[in-house]
């Protein structure tokens, strides 16, 4: 309610500020009634079918469901948000239909020239309706005589009351009631600060019991060595601690391990500084505790249904991508091919292709909602849209001179817009150093142009990754420096960010319920971060064995999350990439080896089929039992 009062007053003082008394007026008048404390789901059905369909106000009834989809932002909320698209789709035929038998056949023709781009986005749907002006008599037509019929209009219309009621009454609360203020975030940051000196006092205690352990270990000359990586070797001159003799050799666990591995560090980090060790304990006490018994070498490899080889290219994988529907796979190479083409001998082989981009290809996007258009970013700052129905660029575009160089390229799942994320170039020694400054575009896939630039600050580093959520409404952006950006994309800004590595980050992709961030860095680890509590590190493994910075020099390295969410894949410097398990209690698998290092993977988005690019010049598709 707090949140809720604060709205009102922001409305009332910006009323004021512009002038607007008899608005006012009347919004005094509304807010001192019990209509204006609630959503009235009988005014906005009044408002959508007496007054914005009669009247032909096509941009409000669009603004309306626009509010309405703003309510639903979480992965839970997905079966909702098709409801509600649905309900769309029904009021717009409702809106011709009316049009139609208020024998005004302009507002039809006016209805498709100016929604004719966003309903081809479900042209199955909608193809039939466009011919539906110039029909003589629609209403007698096969095709179309239902939705004439009162008993479809009368439906609409409880069905849309019904879904209104649903989330109003219900626990889908609209932004407005959501709204961030700075009271509120102020308040936040009190509380975090507040949290943060209890996390330090806890941490400050445990380090004075560590300093009582190792006092005891050293009073008894008990030395601690380091063995193989699964073993924790501890010798003894036939003392004891506690009255327990400690001999032989002992594996590693989740109850062990604490004590032992926390005197072990101490041990060898004696000259760290406080601080230092204060951001190791939180590190290690945000992070999954528990200890692996398997290292990544004894890693089992994986069961394999059917594996695939394609060996179409002449140099090094750059990037390998499935399509939306998982059918197509687009590949790139450092000679600046591109080929499509599918693994599976019963998917129609039409849009198989192969494109010469004149530079090396450093990106590669599929459109989310068809395997119609495939991006490709180049080195030297080109984007290329290539139509895999008609086999043709249907547009090339160039960033800006002083961005040469394409990092990254994705696709909105919602919404007909690409970001694009370049950097300037400088001499270096790692893929990492040859970057420079970083700009993030965001461009229209229709117009093919540029819509807007979003805020990074004055010489920021590089962008290396970018992941959009769900619905295409949060952007994420990793970065040289170590920095994950959260942006806005309805209001092009940036909400948050925080530092998620001491090094650059090259990887970086949401959860599976989007209440976290996988983020890999080129130190090698992989951390996933909780995006309730910012900062916060939910999981962790360290796969510098396969991705250590000496092979960045190479090329980017990146994850992949299957479609459940359990496993994640990772490139390698060696032959063979690591799929951790994140959930579960697995350790995790091997992939079958390439004959080099593996330069590029991705996940089919609903099966348990994984793609890899190699620096051998194959590309592998491998389904898993």
């Amino acid at each position: 309610m707090e949140n809720m009062q604060y709205a009102e007053e922001l409305v009332r003082e910006f009323l004021v500020f512009r002038g607007f008394t008899n608005t006012l007026q009347a919004y005094e008048a509304e807010l001192s009634t019990e209509i204006g404390r609630n959503f009235e789901v009988d005014k906005i059905l009044d408002l959508v079918f007496s007054v914005y369909i009669p009247k032909y106000q096509l941009d409000r009834l669009l603004s309306i469901f626009s509010f309405l989809k703003q309510c639903f932002t979480s992965p839970a909320d997905t079966v909702l948000y098709t409801a509600l698209l649905k309900l769309e789709q029904s009021v717009l035929r409702y809106y011709v239909v009316n049009a139609l038998k208020s024998g005004r056949q302009e507002k039809v023709v006016e209805f498709f020239s100016a929604s004719g781009n966003y309903l081809m986005q479900n042209r199955e749907d909608w193809l039939a309706w466009f011919a539906i002006p110039y029909i003589k008599n629609p209403s007698l037509d096969p095709q179309f005589r239902m939705y004439f019929s009162k008993e479809w209009s009368d439906t609409l219309v409880l069905s849309f009351r019904n879904f209104l009621s649903g989330i109003f009454n219900g626990t889908r609360i609209p932004a407005l009631m959501k709204i961030s203020t700075e009271k509120n975030m102020i308040k936040c940051l009190k509380s975090d600060i507040k949290q943060l000196n209890n996390k330090l006092s806890e941490l400050q205690a445990l380090l004075e019991v560590k300093e009582v352990e190792l006092s005891l270990l050293r009073r008894n000359d008990i030395t601690i060595n380091s063995g193989h990586k699964n073993l924790l070797k501890i010798t003894t001159a036939g003392s004891s601690v506690g009255g327990q003799a400690f001999s032989g050799v002992y594996e590693e666990s989740s109850t062990s391990s604490t004590t032992v591995q926390g005197v072990y560090s101490q041990t060898l980090s004696s000259a760290k500084s406080r601080d230092e060790k204060l951001c190791d304990s939180s590190r290690m006490s945000n992070a999954e505790n528990e200890q692996i018994l398997v290292t990544e070498e004894d890693f089992p490899e994986v069961k394999v249904d059917f594996q695939e080889t394609f060996l179409g290219h002449s140099s090094s994988i750059s990037s390998c991508r499935f399509s939306a529907s998982g059918s197509n796979i687009a590949s790139s190479s450092t000679d600046g091919t591109v080929r499509i083409w599918t693994y599976d001998s019963s998917t129609p082989s039409s849009k198989n292709a192969t494109i010469y981009c004149g530079a090396e290809v450093s990106a590669l996007s599929w459109e989310c909602r068809s395997d119609r258009l495939l991006l490709i970013g180049t080195a030297n700052g080109g984007i290329k849209a290539w139509n895999a129905d008609a086999k043709r660029v249907v547009c090339d575009l160039s960033t800006s001179k002083d961005f040469p160089s394409v990092l990254d390229l994705k696709c909105s799942p919602v919404d007909p817009v690409f970001v694009s994320a370049a950097a300037s170039r400088r001499h270096g020694s790692t893929i990492f150093d040859r970057t420079g400054f970083a700009s993030l575009t965001v461009w229209h896939m229709k117009t093919w142009k540029p819509l807007t630039v979003l805020p990074l600050g004055e010489d920021p580093p590089a962008i290396t990754s970018l992941c959009f959520n769900h619905n295409g409404k949060i952007l994420a952006a990793s970065a040289t420096d170590g920095m994950i950006h959260m942006f806005d994309m309805s209001a092009g800004l940036q909400i948050t960010g925080w530092p998620a590595h001491d090094s650059p980050v090259s990887s970086v992709l949401f959860g599976p319920a989007e209440t976290s961030i996988f983020s890999l860095g080129s130190d090698g680890k992989i951390f996933e971060w909780s995006l309730h509590n910012q900062g916060q590190i939910i999981w962790s493994r360290d796969c510098s064995r396969f991705c250590n910075p000496e092979s960045f020099n190479k090329c980017m390295h990146e994850v992949a999350l299957d479609s459940n969410g359990k496993r994640l894949l990772a490139t390698s410097g060696l032959v063979r990439a690591p799929i951790y398990q994140v959930q579960g209690h697995e350790t995790g698998l091997r992939t079958l080896p390439h004959t080099a290092s593996i330069t590029s993977v991705d996940w089919h988005p609903t099966r348990p089929i994984y793609v890899t690019g190699s620096e051998d010049h194959s590309v592998r598709v491998t389904s898993i039992l």
